[in-house]
């Protein structure tokens, strides 16, 4: 036989030496059949529905870091939100690992799904679906999901009345279990704070110099109360959240948390001002001087205000970070627990025996 017949018959390309050479190869192939052969389909096992080594069951395994922008039409015009979403699923001993990229997939189609059909996004909303599809994809026991939005609102200057940007950070979260999924909403906004002790201190100062400049007791007091005193004052950041239970069917605006939020510190802040807006926001703050404290205290009493009916087996969360000006450091307060804790607490004047924690509230505390 030829080389060329012998190629003909091998599929090869001859080299030096003819096919007939090479028996390991020169098999016996019809040359009617090469046209059929097609690359083979690998078959790879599953192997994170494999055994572990140590069975051991994982509280939370997940991604985070997925970022996402979300475009839904509000009053006619399109908005855009930039969002950061974690999702976990618990793992149970007898597997290996997760599916990770379900979890991607899960998130493109409850956005594809949920928010572009919304009329208002809400984070807690988004979070619910994508952790009701990650449990059920993952064939977990529980799913946890958390959406972090940075998004616009507009408002007027206090006194101009020019409207400027405000960016406001929105969170949701939700956990879906055989009980059902509990939802938590919440914002972060910022403010200004004046510190009623340094306020105190120079007005004690101004009392004592306006006396020894002759003026009595009562004109001190007029004056001291037409002028604002000095103190020093800090940027605040004030964090709110309210979580409903499995049963809770209530709707809480995000724009209502806002209201709360700026409302407890001394004053609101604004991107763009002019003059007379700079000398309101001044003028305000020093005349509501407020602690840290203050601020958490007043934030807990707008939601049991604004939010009557919600169920004592609600949570809340209130946390207000006040960025010093006179020292380096900066202060701290917070307040979490159930609903009806605080209410108890403010109804007896008792201090309650357990603050609920955020944690312990999602994996399921009062329920």
């Amino acid at each position: 036989m030829s080389v060329e017949a012998a190629s003909s018959l091998c599929g090869v390309i001859p080299q030096s030496k003819g096919c007939a050479d090479r028996p390991r190869i020169a098999v016996s192939l019809p040359l009617g059949r090469m046209s059929s052969l097609r690359p083979a389909t690998i078959s790879a096992p599953d192997v994170q529905a494999q055994r572990p080594s140590l069975q051991v069951s994982l509280s939370r395994v997940g991604v985070t870091g997925v970022e996402k922008v979300i475009r839904i039409r509000q009053d006619g015009a399109e908005q855009l939100f930039s969002a950061q979403i974690e999702c976990f699923v618990d793992l149970g001993p007898q597997q290996k690992g997760a599916h990770m990229s379900r979890f991607e997939e899960v998130v493109n189609e409850a956005i594809r799904e949920v928010i572009l059909g919304e009329a208002t996004f809400k984070a807690e909303t988004l979070a619910t679906h994508v952790a009701e599809r990650v449990r059920d994809r993952q064939g977990a026991r529980r799913a946890e999901v958390t959406i972090t939005a940075r998004y616009p609102e507009h408002k007027p200057a206090p006194v101009s009345g020019i409207q400027t940007q405000e960016i406001y950070t929105l969170y949701g979260s939700a956990v879906a279990s055989e009980r059902g999924t509990r939802r938590l909403v919440g914002v972060a906004a910022q403010g200004m704070t004046a510190c009623p002790c340094a306020q105190q201190l120079v007005a004690g100062s101004a009392r004592e110099g306006l006396l020894a400049e002759g003026y009595d007791a009562d004109e001190v007091e007029r004056i001291l109360d037409h002028v604002p005193v000095a103190t020093h004052n800090q940027r605040g950041l004030g964090t709110l959240h309210i979580g409903c239970t499995e049963e809770c069917e209530d709707e809480i605006e995000a724009r209502t948390l806002l209201d709360i939020v700026e409302g407890s510190m001394s004053s609101e802040i604004y991107e763009l001002m002019k003059r007379s807006d700079e000398a309101a926001v001044v003028e305000k703050a020093h005349r509501r001087p407020r602690f840290v404290e203050d601020c958490v205290r007043e934030m807990i009493g707008g939601v049991i205000e604004r939010f009557p009916l919600i169920a004592d087996a609600a949570f809340v969360s209130a946390r207000q970070e006040n960025l010093e000006t006179i020292h380096q450091h900066n202060v701290v307060a917070e307040r979490f627990g159930l609903l009806g804790e605080v209410r108890r607490e403010l109804a007896t004047g008792a201090p309650s025996p357990t603050h609920v924690s955020r944690r312990a509230w999602l994996d399921g505390a009062a329920a």
